[in-house]
């Protein structure tokens, strides 16, 4: 039997797809013909009573100009109380350290979104990256991200650094979570990152602690668009889960 939540996200992806549908001037029929899926499932769908295939859904979305990712994330409701606090920032930011107490103080669960990804691939990341590439990744963590918001009321969960690149990924993330961008100087990133005995390619390159300054360069403008900033350098670990507990509590 259907979870109920899974009815309520069918019936939702149903809605946007027939609004989508009539704002592009098209019949059923005409949908059909372009998806390539027959009149009959799209009826379905758009009622919530079709259980769509991720390709099937895939392939719909490409005839309405648009991606089964942003489907889905546009049926996916907007929660008055976000419960759900997501922490973002680059590699040595304090995702897990912080996340962790601040679960824990919250007395919610904790999860990281790369460990969800590998239990759900039965690979570890360097295997799935060297497998299938970073777009699978990016594919496979966005999918299981939704699965875990659709089922989790209230949770702590660390997210990649590059979660905000993955712009359907990092909407769902503003629309149903508080999102709290955990701010570091580059040394500190790069002291953490060091102190964690990183042995990825980037950290053993010459050049990588400059990469490390150019990549938060480049995504700070992302990671400023958070729920929440919050300056671990000037508060340290433990002053970081008070500050984010307290605002988070008090919003």
């Amino acid at each position: 039997m259907m979870r109920e939540e899974h009815l309520v996200l069918l019936s939702a992806v149903g809605g946007v797809t027939r609004k989508l549908r009539e704002d592009r001037g098209l019949t059923r029929r005409q949908l059909a013909q372009k998806s390539g899926v027959s009149e009959r499932f799209l009826a379905e769908l758009e009622t919530g009573q079709g259980n769509i295939s991720v390709a099937r859904l895939h392939d719909v979305a490409r005839a309405l100009g648009t991606s089964a990712g942003d489907l889905l994330v546009a049926a996916q409701p907007e929660r008055s109380e976000k419960r759900v606090v997501a922490l973002v920032g680059l590699r040595g930011a304090g995702k897990s350290t912080i996340g962790k107490a601040l679960a824990g103080k919250m007395k919610v669960p904790f999860v990281e979104l790369d460990a969800l990804v590998e239990k759900d691939s039965g690979l570890s990341l360097s295997a799935l990256f060297s497998m299938h590439g970073e777009a699978y990744y990016r594919r496979l963590a966005r999918e299981v991200l939704i699965r875990f918001l659709a089922e989790q009321d209230a949770a702590v969960i660390a997210t990649g650094g590059g979660v905000v690149t993955d712009r359907e990924a990092w909407r769902l993330l503003q629309k149903r979570c508080t999102t709290v961008w955990l701010q570091a100087t580059p040394e500190d990133h790069w002291k953490r990152v060091l102190e964690q005995g990183d042995v990825r390619p980037g950290a053993a390159s010459p050049h990588a602690q400059e990469e490390l300054r150019a990549l938060l360069k480049a995504r700070g403008p992302l990671y400023a668009q958070s729920t929440l900033t919050v300056d671990t350098s000037r508060l340290g670990i433990d002053g970081a889960v008070d500050e984010i507990s307290r605002r988070v509590t008090s919003r």
